[in-house]
Formats: structure tokens, sequence, C-alpha cells
């Protein structure tokens, strides 16, 4: 490929109905905890999602990382109220954008034994009906033994990894030792900031979010893992997580080179190896590691090919209106923060 063009781009840990969450209104105490966060922000808003918000959250998150030159989303879903046909509606809509999703319903004990029997149950429903995925599992410090071992066994049965967060804050210190037993080489072990021991499987390291939750940073270049970039929702714009990434790397080692975090980005292709034919034209001459860690910004995708297919044109969606989809999203939107 010319300087200015890369294959597609993967984020490696997405959480697509987080894009409804931007304006939604204070919670009701200011979490000054990741707990809290958790509790006050993320589980109030899950909770109040219905499949029309999950429909165009989706689509917008799919059209905003289209935009930023990704082209595959490994997504980690909840909507406890919107469980049964969620995964569906997730995968759909990312198709009708032209982006590739692989989904997995994030299974917990937060909403009782029938909650998490109803998220393994739309985990296999998806996965056996030919639905590209993982069984998805929220944290182990919400999760019962029974679940976990229930989380580890659905998926050795369906022949997939679990996608799964590990010891993301210190709420889930204990959760490295608990999924050590289960834990495969398939396995998405998500941010992995307080490991105190080796686990077999991806890391997945979402720098602005662990910033943004002020939950540590967990040095991902001294594990033995593959490390893959991910945004845990922050948007789908994976330049902007490799320089985020890097920045966060350089502030604990000033000898760390770019080139490590961009390594980490190019390991998103063994997650989705078809995006390596992907073919996405950029605004910028220069797509290296050097050049991006230290430019001012602005570096676009001008056109993306995915399958063979143009599907964004001078920066514009071809298979949807994005006009229309960003309408739509803002309606569900306003839905969703009246709930809250």
């Amino acid at each position: 490929m010319s300087d200015n063009t890369t294959p597609g781009l993967v984020c490696g840990h997405h959480h697509l109905y987080s894009a409804l969450a931007r304006g939604m209104p204070a919670p009701p105490e200011t979490p000054t905890t990741f707990l809290g966060i958790l509790e006050q922000v993320w589980w109030r808003l899950d909770a109040a999602l219905d499949m029309d918000m999950i429909r165009w959250s989706a689509m917008l998150g799919a059209l905003e990382a289209l935009e930023a030159g990704t082209t595959c989303i490994v997504d980690h879903h909840a909507s406890p109220n919107a469980i049964e046909g969620s995964l569906d509606v997730i995968a759909q809509a990312c198709a009708e954008v032209g982006v590739r999703v692989a989904c997995a319903y994030e299974v917990t004990d937060r909403h009782g034994l029938d909650g998490a029997r109803r998220g393994l149950e739309e985990n296999e429903r998806f996965i056996r009906a030919g639905g590209r995925g993982y069984v998805g599992a929220h944290a182990c410090f919400t999760l019962s033994d029974d679940s976990l071992e229930s989380v580890a066994g659905l998926a050795r049965d369906l022949g997939v990894g679990v996608h799964i967060h590990v010891a993301e804050g210190p709420e889930d210190s204990d959760g490295p030792r608990r999924v050590e037993p289960f834990a495969a080489d398939d396995w998405l072990i998500a941010h992995a900031v307080h490991l105190d021991r080796p686990l077999n499987g991806t890391v997945l390291h979402n720098a602005e979010s662990n910033m943004n939750n002020a939950v540590g940073y967990g040095n991902p270049a001294a594990l033995s893992n593959r490390v893959v970039l991910g945004t845990d929702g922050i948007g789908g714009n994976m330049i902007q997580s490799f320089r985020a990434a890097f920045i966060r790397h350089r502030a604990a080692d000033v000898t760390a080179s770019p080139e490590t975090a961009w390594g980490w980005l190019e390991n998103g292709w063994d997650l989705f190896p078809e995006a390596r034919d992907d073919i996405v034209t950029w605004s910028y001459d220069t797509m290296d590691p050097w050049h991006l860690a230290y430019s001012p910004g602005g570096v676009r995708p001008l056109t993306v090919v995915i399958d063979g297919e143009l599907v964004l044109d001078n920066g514009e969606a071809t298979r949807v209106d994005a006009n229309e989809v960003r309408a739509k999203a803002a309606e569900q939107a306003a839905r969703l923060h009246a709930r809250l």
C-alpha cells in the first residue's frame, strides 16, 4: 500500500450502546470511585435501554467508526431489560452501515440468577444461529462462581472465546485468580490494569477509558500476552486510541516508542484477519507511527473499501444517510436521558 493507505482498523473492545450517553443528565451523586462510576452512570444507563435505543446507538457507533477508518468492531453489550434479540439488532445495524462486528452479551449476576441465565441464552442463541461473537461476561466481582463456570463452559461448548472485563479497577482485584483456571488463548481480557498473575488470552488495552476512570495503568508492554487496542465505548477512532496508548506508555517510560502502541493497533487484525484486505485512504500523507504520534490531528479517511465495496467516499458513508442516523440517534438519546 502507498504511504497514505492502511488496511481497515479494528476496535478490539467497544460498548456501542454508550454512543447515546453523551450529554446524559448528571448522576444523582458525583462518583468518586470506579465502582461509583459504574453504579451512578453505566449501570443506570444500560438498565434504561430498549431495542430502538440499542439499534440507533449501534448505527451511530458503527457510522462513527467507519468515518474514522475502523472497519471491524468487537462489541461488549449490556441491556438487562432488553436482552433477547439484542445481539441481532447490533449485528444488523453494523451490517447496514457496512462495518463488521463480533458481538457478546455481558453476563452478570447484578440482576439475579434469571438475568444471568438470560444473558447466557442470548449469547448461545446468537452464536448457534451463525452470529460472529464471543460469550460475554461483565467482571468477576459481579459473577458468582457458578455463573463464571457457566460462561466458560458455554464458550467451550460453542467453540468460541470469552470476552470479559478483568482487573479493570480495585473492585475486581480477585478477578485474575478466579479467571485463571478457565482462561484460554481465545479469551479476550479487557483492561487487565491490576493483573497480579499471567493469564491466557488477548489483553484489550483501553488507554483513554482507563485514564478517564482513573483506574491506573497496567503497562501492557510488560505483558507476554498479545495486546489489542480498544476504546471501551469512547468512540471508534483507533488512530486516537493509538495516540492515547502511546502517550500513556510514554508517561510511564520516557524511552517508549510509538511503534509499540502501533503494534497493538496492528494486532487487531488477528481478531479480524479480513480487515487486512480492506483499504483506507487517508487525508494524511504518511501513515506511520512516528508521524501520527505527533501529528496535529485532523487525520481522517477519505475513502474506505470493505470487501471490495466503497462504503466511505470523500468522507461520507455510502450505505446510509449519516444525517438521518445522527438525527434518529439524537431522538433515542433524548428518550434515554428522559428515563434517567
